[in-house]
């Protein structure tokens, strides 16, 4: 099946789902749902993709065109960058934020130049996200021209289109290069979303779906940690590693000892060792999760 057509899904119970085809967010919003156990496409060529046994259909999309196909109710969900969709005034909401992708729409203006976004006005500036620089420059009162370029929005001030530039910048290296430095605050912080038609009712297949993706978000920000404590101890290491809900604790073959078992935040997971260690906990032992309900 190629068509987009609305209907060639409808009946069947399959999710039908826009995932980006190219650009900074393809391959881990393919990751993500390999991870979440969606097949995804081998060949970057195929432009949809059926998982019966997931019940889900996936159609490799322009990134910037995934919000309108959602909102338009063609597809029932798709990934995009928030930006993209904010940008693109389609009717559909985001519904979970995926942890990747990160990035910051930003002014920015030749070094030295200008420093706050109210020295804006009567300039033109270059951007590809018209719609957000536009509503944001009303909201702060700024009367300025906007002028939409494609891409290499950053050589728009060298070659004499714009006199400032809205971009997205992740670390900024690109904008030094071409002799630019940032004016004022974020315009918009963004990242990879979930999205879904506005107003409409959850597809069949949502509920499971959105679970399996808020799994996988848990399984990447926390590991599972074992380790062994003597019993008069148990009460301060389960201080230290209090779990999700609560520890689970076993006693071992060894008197006045315990087994601990609970999740932690992998970015804190050395630090927890190092205060587990303090207390007189043996064994600590620190493992991945792959997947999980919670």
């Amino acid at each position: 099946m190629t068509s987009l057509d609305p209907g060639s899904g409808e009946g069947n119970g399959t999710l039908r789902i826009a995932v980006p085809n190219k650009g900074s967010l393809a391959e881990p919003s393919r990751a993500i749902l390999r991870e979440a156990g969606y097949r995804q496409r081998a060949d970057h060529r195929e432009l949809v993709l059926a998982d019966p046994d997931g019940g889900a259909e996936f159609f490799y999309l322009r990134p910037r065109d995934i919000a309108v196909y959602v909102g338009e109710g063609t597809l029932d969900l798709g990934i995009t960058g928030r930006d993209l969709l904010l940008d693109s005034g389609a009717h559909a909401d985001e519904m979970l934020g995926l942890g990747f992708g990160g990035s910051r729409l930003r002014y920015a203006a030749p070094v030295g130049t200008f420093r706050a976004v109210a020295e804006l006005s009567g300039l033109r500036i270059a951007t590809s996200y018209l719609g957000v620089v536009r509503r944001h420059l009303a909201a702060q009162g700024v009367d300025a021209s906007v002028i939409r370029l494609d891409g290499a929005v950053e050589s728009a001030v060298r070659l004499g289109v714009a006199d400032v530039i809205a971009d997205v910048v992740e670390t900024g290296s690109t904008l030094r290069q071409a002799g630019l430095e940032i004016v004022g605050d974020p315009i918009l912080e963004s990242e990879a979303v979930l999205i879904r038609r506005s107003g409409a009712t959850d597809p069949a297949g949502y509920p499971v779906f959105l679970r399996r993706l808020q799994g996988v978000l848990v399984a990447r920000r926390y590991v599972m940690m074992d380790y062994d404590i003597p019993t008069d101890h148990l009460e301060t290491a389960c201080a230290i590693t209090p779990g999700i809900e609560s520890p689970t604790v076993a006693p071992l073959h060894r008197d006045g000892w315990s087994a601990v078992r609970a999740m932690v935040l992998r970015e804190r997971a050395q630090q927890v060792m190092d205060e587990l260690w303090e207390v007189g906990a043996r064994g600590i032992l620190v493992t991945d999760i792959h997947a999980c309900r919670l």
